[in-house]
């Protein structure tokens, strides 16, 4: 870990050093603000120290230089004419502490391996968050997928209900996930619920919760799915294989906006938008007396079909780069090269399990074959 340490008093600026390499860390000197923010702007530091009163720069100008020009290393200031207004000032500047002179030691180290701690987890969030988004991208340019991505842009701004379709492995669920990211919930949850891998006597529990001893089992009070999603999302995928007692809650819970755990006689109002998708004709499920028309309606107010691979062949060499960046990342290897013949005849096949067996088929690929990928590996291997 990389220390930089701002003080005009060159007696404390080698206090500081000597205390913190005694810990462990790396530690750098600067002897006054101007010089502290060359050194902040030009080298990647973990933390940085400041005093309050230095020349040319002072502690509270050098904050706002940091924060103009988006250094996002942590900073605790350290001042020996400390109160409370100064204190609260640099934090309101975006400081992570603020201690006084002469300092404790013990407070020093703990405030050090604070500011470290938050740092590491800040970093492990936006590597995270960088990770989903890569994971909900709708790859290809085809006017079939560009038809989807304008729907998308359309409607996710707005409290529209959808409900996508498509066949099993086409990206339904990438589909519902753009669309919470890009609407004004996007900083509540989305909870997902798959309807067709819940047994039907648990589903009503699942969506709507329940309260202790409603059934067997039930040793707790436990919200469901709709509660969770309050203010937030609620995706119901696979929504053509729920039961009619289960669909005649979901569509009284979107009239009304209200829930009913099982076992409870009390109802609770919720707030969500629901997004589902089925990989069934539901005209088809609705005649033949396993879907209700009237939650169909409700549900169906902006339809979106998302196309079969089969429909926009032209779109594999793209899914062929983007998966095989992806799965040779997550196994630690070089990307493999792929020759031309080899993603033509990718484009030949028909992908009756469209892009999940795509990726799957690539995966399989990569790992068999040598450094670059030709027609005879997709022959011998997909």
């Amino acid at each position: 870990m990389k220390i930089l340490i701002i003080d005009d008093e060159r007696s404390i600026r080698n206090a500081f050093k000597e205390i913190l390499e005694f810990e462990g860390y790396t530690v750098e000197l600067a002897e006054n603000g101007r010089q502290g923010f060359e050194k902040a702007t030009q080298a990647r530091y973990d933390l940085l120290f400041s005093d309050i009163k230095m020349p040319e720069m002072d502690g509270i100008e050098l904050l706002d230089a940091l924060q103009a020009a988006e250094v996002d290393t942590p900073v605790i200031m350290i001042s020996g004419h400390g109160n409370i207004e100064t204190a609260v000032e640099c934090i309101k500047k975006g400081a992570f502490d603020f201690i006084e002179k002469p300092f404790d030691l013990n407070r020093l180290l703990i405030t050090t391996k604070n500011a470290l701690e938050r740092k590491s987890l800040v970093q492990q969030t936006n590597v995270l968050k960088k990770k989903v988004a890569q994971k909900n991208q709708m790859i290809g340019k085809s006017e079939a997928i560009e038809r989807v991505r304008q729907m998308i842009e359309k409607v996710a701004p707005t409290e529209a209900r959808v409900l996508i379709t498509g066949e099993n492995g086409t990206g339904k669920e990438v589909v519902a996930r753009l669309i919470h990211e890009q609407s004004a919930r996007s900083a509540q949850p989305l909870v997902e619920v798959n309807c067709a891998a819940i047994p039907s006597e648990l589903i009503e529990s699942e969506l709507f919760g329940h309260i202790k001893g409603s059934f067997t089992g039930a040793v707790k009070d436990r919200a469901g799915k709709f509660e969770q999603a309050d203010g937030g999302t609620l995706f119901l995928d696979e929504i053509g294989d729920m039961s009619l007692a289960a669909q005649t809650k979901v569509l009284r819970a979107l009239q009304e906006n209200e829930i009913t755990r099982v076992g409870a006689d009390k109802t609770i109002k919720v707030n969500v938008r629901v997004l589902a998708a089925t990989n069934k004709d539901l005209q088809k499920e609705i005649a033949e007396g396993r879907f209700r028309e009237d939650l169909f309606h409700r549900l169906n107010v902006i339809p979106i079909n998302v196309p079969r691979l089969d429909d926009r062949k032209e779109d594999i060499p793209l899914l062929v780069e983007y998966f095989n960046a992806q799965i040779c990342q997550e196994q630690g290897w070089a990307q493999k090269k792929w020759s031309k013949d080899a993603i033509e005849a990718l484009q030949q096949r028909s992908w009756t399990g469209n892009i999940r067996q795509l990726r799957n088929v690539i995966e399989r690929l990569i790992i068999l074959s040598g450094n670059e990928i030709t027609k005879q590996d997709v022959d011998s291997f997909a």
